[in-house]
């Protein structure tokens, strides 16, 4: 299956289960430095194949060094580590939860759900983490395709 067909798939069983206004997928490209969108839900202020440079700062080292779900449920507090909020909230969003995919000990790269203000609950993190773990095999393998290494 095409990483973009699969990545549309998740983000509508997401959609279904918990809510994802806004659902982006990227892939981690360390020895570019560059993270890679691979998918978006919102192609046109959200390009696939967009790229920002990989930062060492509180968010990246929660997120792609630490492997930990990064969840802010305000503009406030997610608004210092995304440069592009005032975007974010012009699309509705005013909540992130952003969940690394890990593979053999190295994140790869991550989901990204955006949304309403106070969002993501724990019930929802929960649930939609539940859906990243059981279909873990199958988004690595979309990741890696999505930019296959030369």
């Amino acid at each position: 299956m095409h990483p973009g067909t699969y990545f549309a798939d998740l983000h509508a069983q997401a959609r279904a289960l918990a809510g994802a206004r806004l659902f982006t997928v990227t892939v981690q490209d360390a020895a570019a430095g560059l993270v890679r969108r691979a998918y978006s839900s919102h192609p046109v202020d959200y390009p696939v194949s967009g790229t920002k440079p990989l930062h060492l700062d509180a968010w990246s080292r929660e997120v792609l060094v630490e492997g930990k779900c990064f969840v802010a449920n305000t503009t406030a507090e997610f608004a210092p580590h995304f440069f592009d909020h005032a975007l974010i909230n012009a699309l509705g969003c005013h909540s992130a939860l952003n969940v690394p995919v890990i593979d053999d000990g190295e994140v790869v790269g991550t989901v990204n759900f955006l949304d309403v203000e106070n969002h993501f609950t724990p019930a929802r993190v929960t649930a939609l983490t539940g859906l990243l773990s059981a279909r873990h095999t199958g988004i690595v393998a979309a990741m890696r395709a999505a930019f296959p290494a030369d």
